[in-house]
């Protein structure tokens, strides 16, 4: 499925917000698992890494490969995270919230 023009400018441009959003709460999360007291180092390190691997998976999903024929399933990806806000979303057309909010 391609996305319209129009919803493909604001898709680029909603894209790299949702990034940032996901990279950042990555980045909370492994503080959290750093600042765990009553863990050992090398237990902390073993969840860090394996949220690490975890994310990066998710991330490389939701956005590795950029063209407008991935945009859909993309921006699906994007709302699973809970990555775009209602008022981000509907900066879409109808068509494209539409095909946004098919359930994965």
């Amino acid at each position: 499925m391609t996305i319209r023009e129009s919803d493909w400018k604001v898709f680029k441009r909603l894209r790299a917000i949702a990034l940032e959003r996901l990279s950042q709460r990555i980045l909370d999360e492994c503080r959290e698992i750093c600042a765990r007291e009553g863990a050992t180092a090398h237990e902390r390190y073993g969840e860090l890494y394996g949220l690490i691997r975890e994310r990066n998976r998710e991330m490389a999903q939701a956005f590795d490969g950029f063209s407008r024929s991935d945009a859909v399933l993309q921006l699906r990806l994007i709302r699973a995270h809970d990555l775009l806000t209602e008022a981000e979303m509907a900066e879409f057309s109808e068509e494209t919230r539409r095909m946004a909010d098919v359930t994965i």
